[in-house]
């Protein structure tokens, strides 16, 4: 048996990563499968509730994970001077882990576990994984002239590196209008605070679980944001046409090449830049190479000193923004 871990608090999109890729990599080397921690899934920020919109087979249920050997997937990492973070303790890089096929009976994964790698031969399969109860599915959102953007707020709204910037969201729905003149627009967001802040004249929804799910699910056209939870629902969709994401993922705002990680290229996604340009998922592999080739600085030894400079200009810059993003909304009201 091959298996994976539901972690006590850990994001639904992440939990999604680890049992597909669990489950597929298990089917690949002809073993069964199984998940620990059933009780965690989807239980977290999202939702108290459970899995209640899913009929997921979780698999064997294995209830002493001390009995099972751990297999910890591939960690590289990149010391930069994007932030503190990424000075201390690194900035996540890794690609695909192969190492991940030669993993003994009874081994439980753990790790990022987002490579299409491990699960893009899968999709039709891992669509009826994911398939969602009938009385949960809805195409209220599904029109020919409206794109679903999913903004991540949460934590990753008190956050330079990480939360998109406006420009982000602004080119997206251009190179959506280059689809169609009349195309609409509507926010699903974990945080409708947030997403007013960076993007106030369209109109942001928070449903429950199920609703945000399904939403992303059945669009039509898709913007995302660099987080987990809207890759699923987009990967299995039947109905959507075009999804941009952001190119760099984790580090979209601060990347001069890196991946934060080179797990998030996926085939049939299209990454925009910070330039409004967007790339295919081969072209994003080809730069990255290309990247990967030259010399890079990734220093692990940066002083004190240097890290407290870099906290005080991540955080100018961070009330810089959002002072910015409030002059501009008391411009626009008034």
């Amino acid at each position: 048996m091959i298996g994976t871990e539901f972690l006590k608090g850990q994001g639904l999109g992440n939990q999604l990563f680890c049992y597909v890729s669990a489950r597929c990599i298990a089917r690949d080397l002809g073993y069964d499968f199984g998940t620990a921690g059933q009780e965690e899934l989807a239980v977290n920020i999202h939702s108290k509730r459970g899995m209640y919109f899913m009929d997921m087979d979780l698999g064997r249920p294995v209830k002493e994970v001390s009995a099972y050997g751990a297999y910890r997937e591939a960690d590289r990492r990149l010391y930069m001077r994007t932030c503190v973070h990424d000075m201390t303790h690194g900035c996540y890089v890794a690609g695909a882990d192969e190492g991940v096929y030669g993993v003994p009976d009874n081994t439980l994964l753990y790790g990022n576990l987002q490579a299409e790698r491990y699960f893009l031969h899968h999709r039709a399969e891992i669509r009826e994984w994911l398939r969602v109860k009938e009385e949960y599915d809805s195409h209220a959102f599904t029109r020919d002239n409206l794109c679903i953007i999913n903004i991540r707020g949460g934590e990753y709204a008190d956050s330079r590196v990480l939360f998109l910037r406006r420009k982000y969201w602004l080119d997206a729905m251009d190179n959506m209008r280059k689809i169609r003149s009349d195309m609409e627009f509507m926010v699903v967001t974990d945080d409708v605070e947030a997403a007013g802040r960076v993007l106030p004249e369209v109109k942001a929804h928070h449903f429950d679980l199920a609703g945000d799910y399904v939403t992303i699910k059945n669009a039509r056209y898709l913007i995302l944001s660099n987080s987990t939870f809207g890759f699923f629902p987009a990967f299995t969709s039947t109905t959507a046409e075009k999804v941009i994401a952001p190119k760099y993922w984790a580090r979209h705002n601060v990347s001069d090449g890196y991946w934060a990680s080179e797990q998030n290229i996926y085939e049939g996604f299209l990454y925009q830049d910070r330039r409004g340009r967007l790339f295919t998922a081969r072209e994003c592999r080809q730069e990255l190479e290309a990247y990967k080739r030259r010399d890079r600085h990734s220093c692990r030894g940066y002083s004190e000193q240097a890290v407290r400079r870099q906290a005080a200009k991540d955080q100018a810059l961070y009330y810089g923004d959002k002072a910015i993003r409030r002059l501009q909304r008391m411009v626009k009201k008034g």
